[in-house]
């Protein structure tokens, strides 16, 4: 079967390059602005601010951007009073969703460019959706920046004299302060009017820190997109990817998508028994994938070092927040939060079996011949295809998946990293200190993380030959590849059985159990002898073709065409019949 190389012969189409690279930029950031704007409004930070900064500030954090927050608090003409904040975080619920849709809505501009593209139209293609990704992202860099207006009553400066002011301190003292001049008025009532007080914080978008992030993170996504993408043309020359490289990447792309969604399933089974549940559908929205990728490395026993303090370790999940609070000078590793709470080892054995699925999903996707199958399917290239031992396959599988599961896990262990730091100080009086601190070891992941998909690949690959699945989810493009010269410019694929190209049949076709091959009595002639050579033998793949006797058509006439001009030739005359009812003309 030969297939068009490309639909262009070439040629850049410039036109629907620029059309795709639009629909797919304009699609991803619009997918991230509405998720960060719900989850923002879920939240409740609408209340404190303008939700339109914020969601520009949110989406360029999604898209790998940098946020500086700053401000000041005056009160009352206090002097010293600053506050300072540090964030880098990145809500992956946003950036997962810009990445979904501007991967998908790039692969399908990919598609219609035959079996094998030219390298100019990928780089094309590829090129005009980080450019104009860039150059939105700049358009929010501008728009991200605002103020927030901070009750000085939500800073828990109240909590600090009581709830009543200095008062009834004073007053337990010995003579009270009401003797030492008019201090024991006043002291009191600047606390309470220091608690009154509005603390500015604002936010700014760095443009350039976002620029060159928001770069990386598209070209990052469709690196990533093309590598996971199982039907996607590539260049010529690029076959191995098809065969080696994408079964494994797509396999692991899939099972951590599908630990998003059981992330998801999880919030909301949390926010039906919560009594505040849109603050725990506005954090899943923002925050899910952080979660799950996070348990992800710690389940496969990645350690994480890790500190948290103030009001802001409440945010993290039980038992980690208890294990920072307790000790945060060793890292945080799945046997030391097991000690908190034994149910701990569920998240490793969940973390093990999303590997062992992963190795199955990559077995199944990976061509694979059997010695049998080899000589029967008759593939072109047969000869050179041999039969494949399950070890051999095992240790393919093992290999490949190994070595994406070692470039994986450390990327996780990096987009999962958490730095924030807060603190708010009148006059040396600390109103509320907090920061959180989680990094993922990078040398560790790599190294379980080649672990891990090596065992995960050959237990999978042993499973799935066991169980007859081996190389059954294979794509096309895996199974073949480009055997075709670059001249002819056609690519051949191995032959599979299909409604225009059946099998072989198991047995010999019976018309007493296949209606079709049944002759129709009308069809049918009587048995004259000839018969037998008439009848044409039946066909393996369809039912026999019964013809009756050839009777040549009419010899086409010689006679010369009439002339125009000529008269037409009189009508025959009619045919004598008998005479009409009582009529005396007699016949004779």
């Amino acid at each position: 079967m030969s297939i068009e190389t490309s639909e262009h012969g070439g040629r850049v189409p410039w036109g629907d390059v620029l059309l795709s690279a639009v629909a797919a930029v304009s699609w991803a950031l619009i997918g991230m602005a509405g998720t960060a704007a719900l989850g923002l409004h879920l939240l409740g930070a609408d209340a404190a601010g303008s939700l339109g900064p914020m969601t520009a500030a949110v989406v360029a954090l999604g898209a790998g951007g940098s946020v500086t927050p700053s401000g000041d608090v005056s009160a009352f003409g206090l002097k010293g009073a600053e506050a300072t904040t540090a964030i880098q975080i990145t809500p992956l619920g946003v950036g997962l969703v810009g990445a979904l849709l501007l991967s998908w809505f790039f692969l399908r501009s990919l598609r219609g460019a035959g079996v094998v593209i030219a390298p100019s139209e990928l780089l094309a293609r590829a090129g005009s959706v980080v450019v104009l990704f860039v150059a939105m992202l700049g358009g929010l860099a501008w728009a991200g920046h605002d103020i927030i207006t901070i009750d000085g009553s939500q800073l828990g400066l109240d909590e600090v004299t009581g709830g009543g002011g200095l008062g009834d301190i004073t007053d337990q003292l010995p003579g009270g302060l009401g003797d030492i001049g008019d201090i024991g008025g006043l002291l009191p009532d600047q606390i309470g009017d220091l608690v009154d007080a509005k603390a500015a914080v604002g936010f700014t978008v760095d443009t350039v820190p976002t620029l060159l992030g928001g770069a990386a993170w598209a070209a990052g996504i469709l690196v990533i997109a093309l590598l996971a993408s199982r039907r996607t043309p590539l260049p010529r020359g690029w076959e191995a990817v098809h065969r080696v490289v994408r079964p494994a990447a797509s396999a692991l792309v899939t099972v951590l998508l599908v630990a998003v969604l059981a992330g998801f399933a999880a919030a909301g089974y949390a926010a039906i028994s919560d009594d505040n549940p849109k603050r725990i559908a506005g954090a899943a929205l923002l925050g899910a994938p952080n979660g799950v990728w996070l348990g992800i490395p710690i389940g496969l026993l990645v350690p994480v070092d890790g500190q948290a303090t103030g009001e802001l370790a409440k945010l993290l999940p039980d038992p980690i927040d208890e294990l920072l609070s307790i000790s945060s000078d060793q890292p945080v590793t799945l046997g030391r939060l097991a000690e908190l709470d034994g149910r701990v080892w569920l998240l490793g054995v969940a973390a093990a079996m999303m590997m062992l699925f992963a190795g199955v999903l990559a077995a199944a996707r990976t061509p694979f011949v059997r010695a049998r199958d080899a000589a029967v399917a008759g593939a072109p290239g047969a000869t050179d295809v041999r039969g494949q031992s399950a070890l051999g396959f095992a240790g393919r599988c093992a290999l490949r998946l190994g070595v994406v599961t070692a470039l994986a896990l450390p990327l996780l262990a990096w987009l999962t990293e958490v730095s924030v730091d807060a603190s708010l100080s009148v006059l040396g009086f600390d109103a509320f200190g907090a920061g959180i601190e989680l990094h993922g070891q990078l040398g560790m992941a790599l190294l379980l993380g080649a672990l891990w998909g090596a065992g995960a690949g050959a237990a999978g690959a042993l499973l799935a030959y066991a169980s007859g699945a081996a190389g059954n989810r294979a794509a096309p493009l895996a199974r073949g590849g480009v055997t075709a010269p670059v001249a002819q410019g056609a690519a051949e694929l191995p032959r599979q059985p299909g409604p225009y190209s059946p099998g072989t049949p198991h047995r010999a076709p019976n018309p007493d159990t296949n209606p079709y091959l049944r002759i129709p009595d009308e069809l049918r002639e009587p048995d004259d002898g000839r018969r037998a050579e008439r009848a044409r033998p039946p066909d393996v793949y369809g039912a026999p073709t019964v013809i009756g006797p050839y009777t040549p058509p009419p010899a086409p006439s010689k006679r010369r065409p009439r002339s125009r001009s000529a008269p037409p030739p009189p009508p025959p005359p009619p045919e004598e019949g008998p005479p009409p009812p009582g009529s005396s003309r007699r016949r004779d």
